[in-house]
């Protein structure tokens, strides 16, 4: 999983934020430089089941 390879930054980011709308363009292409997602718009890039991992499985000892 992208996951994995997500800058610390980004990973911080995103838990700080769950489920945000709109993700800062850092966000996007450290996720797109992980492997994951990439559209062309800042909204809707994760789906609920990659929020989901990130609420209750992602460890905040990455």
């Amino acid at each position: 999983m992208w996951w994995l390879d997500l800058d610390l930054a980004s990973k911080e980011w995103l838990r700080e934020n769950l489920r945000a709308e709109e993700l800062p363009l850092f966000v996007l292409q450290g996720i797109a430089e992980a492997g994951g997602p990439h559209p062309g718009k800042p909204t809707g890039i994760l789906t609920d089941e990659d929020w989901d991992f990130i609420e209750t499985q992602s460890e905040f000892v990455d």
